[in-house]
């Protein structure tokens, strides 16, 4: 088999990683069953076999747990964004490659039906649905100061970038309302084809009945 950057880690690093993955699983299974709200902390933090100063070292909230599959891909985009070689397209364009080359870099190892699962929460959770739309504000921030940075641009004057960031993030959803597989592929094939519309939703004129 073949050696991944996990198994390149310290042996307390692998520790902490298997214990993170172990409480987004079992988060997701029990958040699923009974619901967000009707889990609490010291269940989940039972079914695991920590404490919840192990849980609070590394996550924040029942919610951030559940989202921690969909915040990782973010974490890793604005990583992609900050290093990726820059080419003379649209804005726009370099999101979406940014966000496909990002996701194709995401662990195999059922990344994506955690993903999968945690939108589903989302969809299904208010307390899901408001901690997404803070987290998904800070990451548009971030990304804004990094564009600032690499491009002759000023997000606080100028609209674009941050409207350009919205159309990504809206098309991303719009995705995964869409994506049926649980798998990489497929996520990034239904991306393509919502990335495709934008332009036509642009100009969308409809015929009044």
């Amino acid at each position: 088999m073949a050696e991944t950057a996990s198994d390149r880690l310290p042996l307390r690093e692998r520790k902490k990683q298997r214990t993170r993955q172990a409480l987004i699983d079992t988060a997701l299974d029990l958040f699923l069953e009974r619901g967000v709200d009707r889990t609490t902390l010291d269940e989940l933090c039972d079914a695991v076999e920590v404490s919840k100063r192990t849980f609070f070292r590394t996550f924040t909230s029942k919610e951030d747990v559940a989202m921690a599959p969909l915040q990782d891909l973010w974490i890793a985009f604005l990583a992609e964004l900050t290093d990726r070689p820059l080419r003379p397209v649209p804005l726009l364009e370099t999101l979406q490659d940014t966000l496909l080359a990002t996701l194709d870099r995401m662990p195999a190892d059922d990344w994506a039906d955690r993903a999968q699962r945690s939108h589903r929460l989302v969809a299904t959770t208010p307390a899901m649905a408001a901690h997404n739309l803070q987290f998904c504000d800070r990451t548009i921030g971030a990304a804004l100061t990094i564009l600032a940075q690499r491009f002759d641009l000023d997000p606080i004057t100028d609209h674009r970038p941050r409207l350009a960031l919205d159309i990504l993030v809206a098309a991303f959803h719009r995705a995964l309302d869409t994506w049926t597989t649980p798998d990489t592929a497929t996520l990034a094939a239904t991306l393509r084809t919502t990335f495709a519309a934008v332009p036509a939703a642009l100009t969308l004129t409809p015929t009044p009945t």
